[in-house]
């Protein structure tokens, strides 16, 4: 199975819970989004290397880099393999060792960003739960975006939608849209799992 590589694209704080947030991921030769929730401490530990922060001791994420470092064990990629019940999984790969890790996408994820490592993902898995942000539909709607002003497309965005929703699906969608929009990734991973249902069902 071929692989599809991400990147970090950033956290969001959960608006639903102080100690959540969104882990945002998206593939390299593509435009889908990846929103993960995981932990304060994770959010942080992934924060910290991505700005470039030194503490003064080591945090546990460090320590385990460490550890790779001192054994001469090259962590070589890192995979979100699984999707169960809506919770992910990610192995650790040392292909030199021929050895397979398991661990929490969000731990797996804090140490890639530490050793320099790919992100991969089972296409299936993103294909199931990744989300496309409006207006990225296609290059065409791509370039006309990058010739509006950033207050054209602020008030684009306010505009009232004309059409109402007639089903439960079309109100969902529309949902999903907006949060897409206002970069909630948490509701919008919520509401493409709830729309998924009312599709599959019917």
């Amino acid at each position: 199975m071929e692989y599809v590589q991400l990147v970090v694209l950033g956290l969001s704080a959960s608006p639903a819970a102080s100690n959540a947030y969104a882990l945002i991921l998206k593939e390299v030769e593509g435009e889908r989004r990846l929103p993960i929730i995981i932990g304060a401490f994770e959010a942080q530990a992934i924060a910290i290397e991505m700005e470039g922060v030194a503490p003064p001791r080591p945090m546990t994420h460090d320590l385990i880099k460490n550890l790779f470092d001192q054994l001469g064990a090259t962590l070589s990629e890192v995979v979100i393999s699984d999707l169960v019940d809506g919770t992910f999984y990610a192995k650790l790969v040392f292909h030199e060792l021929g050895l397979e890790i398991d661990a929490r996408p969000s731990d797996a994820i804090a140490i890639a960003v530490r050793c320099a490592c790919p992100i991969f993902i089972n296409p299936e898995i993103l294909d199931e739960t990744a989300v496309l942000p409006q207006g990225e539909e296609s290059k065409a709607d791509m370039e006309d975006d990058e010739e509006k002003s950033e207050i054209e497309k602020i008030m684009e965005k306010s505009k009232p939608t004309a059409a109402q929703p007639k089903t439960r699906a079309e109100a969902l969608q529309q949902q999903l849209d907006k949060a897409i929009d206002d970069e909630d990734y948490e509701k919008a991973a919520k509401l493409r799992d709830e729309l998924k249902k009312i599709l599959e069902s019917s």
